[in-house]
């Protein structure tokens, strides 16, 4: 009987299962627990939510609600979890995370077509088509025999990812493009401060309060290029405006003069609309880097899209390692899903978890995969994390950032996203599943 490996039983893996086998497909669905719990998980159930129990706005002029709404027209195994246990949250869906992971462990244990394998596995699977969604903990000989298969160093074991913001949200009326001592394009957004305002700025960011580490995030080292900037702007008031701030080479064409510090800002895709924080990896809560980094001249109003972590996460180089529909370039049984592929939050897991298990069932009947348009959340988000162009790959979330601007530009936020759910929405519409 033909059938697919499933190696993981977290959102990403439950949802490759379960739509690989309501197309007819026989899985084995291999899922460590209970013989091995990772240092976050604390029971046996699958898809177990082991941070916060918000699956993020349900609002369809979102991007969360977007995702969410892409993923009902797929029969989201976990959308429908997540509907019979909702909890009050508001404009989120929130849910009862005990009876959410015991709805999909009861689904998946009982589906005639899913064959549940409780055993650690140490090495993929070659015998039939398999779905790796192993999840940002994977470690052992597990995690050896992924970074043989992903070419020796395209596994990370460590996340340190600088704050992403939008480009529209930039006040373009206090920044300039300029690349350093003119060389090259003028690549780079720059943020100007002068005296005053850089030392406000510091002194708030080095009495910014941190975000709490698990034992199993904490590296034992971490490199100076990952060095947090809180960090490293402790070591002295100078000690940042000598590194990512320095100004050297760099001219403030409304004053003729080299301005006092500078944070610079690098396009994060090729359409442009993202750009990152050059050197400000972080560990600050949430809060305090919208607070502190709405400091910085020009990002006043700056929307923040991701925000800067570093912690434990195993994620593969997915731009220079996956195809399209999410098939390992060097071997096309192979998929990856989930977290370890370069999706973030719950529910870009779990959608990464039904094209991945889709594609599968495709390799296997030998019929056209499943690749979304990049108007669409999920298809904009599968399509940057397999974007051969983007260099230093760090994880990214749902976000309308990552989507291609309207013909005609929308002033008004909530009207613009309204517009850009609108056009995927009847891309759906039209579309068979």
């Amino acid at each position: 009987m033909i059938q697919i490996n499933v190696i993981g039983a977290g959102l990403a893996g439950c949802e490759a299962a379960y739509i690989a086998a309501n197309n007819g497909i026989k899985v084995n669905l291999y899922e460590m627990k209970p013989t091995k719990k990772t240092p976050a998980h604390k029971n046996n159930n699958f898809a177990e939510l082991v941070c916060s129990n918000s699956l993020k706005a349900n609002r369809v002029d979102s991007a969360a609600g977007l995702l969410k709404e892409e993923m009902r027209q797929f029969s989201s195994l976990c959308l429908s979890a997540a509907d019979s246990c909702a909890v009050a949250a508001g404009g989120a869906l929130a849910v009862d995370r005990e009876k959410f992971a015991e709805y999909i462990t009861e689904k998946i244990k009982n589906h005639p077509n899913i064959t549940v394998i409780n055993e650690v596995v140490s090495k993929i699977p070659t015998d039939c088509v398999t779905v790796i969604a192993t999840g940002p903990l994977t470690d052992g000989d597990l995690a050896s025999d992924i970074a043989k298969l992903c070419d020796g160093g395209n596994l990370s074991f460590y996340d340190a990812a600088a704050p992403i913001v939008t480009k529209d949200s930039i006040d373009f009326s206090k920044v300039f493009y300029a690349a350093r001592y003119d060389k090259g394009t003028a690549d780079y957004i720059n943020c100007p401060m002068n005296k005053e305002e850089y030392t406000a700025f510091y002194n708030e960011l080095i009495k910014a309060e941190g975000a709490p580490l698990h034992e199993f995030d904490k590296a034992p080292n971490v490199y100076e290029g990952c060095m947090p900037i809180e960090i490293l702007a402790k070591r002295g008031e100078d000690s940042i405006r000598f590194g990512p701030l320095k100004p050297v080479g760099l001219r403030d064409p409304r004053t003729d003069k080299r301005p006092w510090a500078v944070v610079q800002l690098r396009a994060e895709n090729r359409e442009g609309t993202l750009y990152n924080l050059v050197g400000f990896q972080t560990n600050l809560k949430f809060p305090e880097q919208k607070r502190v980094f709405s400091l910085i001249t020009g990002l006043e109003n700056a929307e923040f899209i991701r925000y800067g972590v570093m912690h434990r996460n195993s994620f593969i180089n997915s731009p220079k390692l996956l195809n399209k529909d999410l098939s390992l370039k060097s071997d096309p049984n192979v998929f990856f899903a989930g977290q370890l592929s370069g999706v973030e939050g719950y529910m870009e897991s779990a959608a990464s978890g039904i094209i991945a298990g889709l594609n599968a069932v495709a390799r296997i009947k030998g019929t056209t995969p499943v690749v979304l348009p990049n108007f669409t959340m999920i298809g904009a988000l599968l399509n940057y994390i397999t974007d051969e162009t983007v260099t230093n790959f760090q994880p990214m979330g749902a976000n309308f950032g990552i989507i291609p601007p309207l013909e005609n530009h929308i002033r008004d936020k909530r009207e613009r996203y309204m517009a850009l759910s609108q056009r995927s929405l009847e891309f759906f519409k039209n579309k068979e599943l």
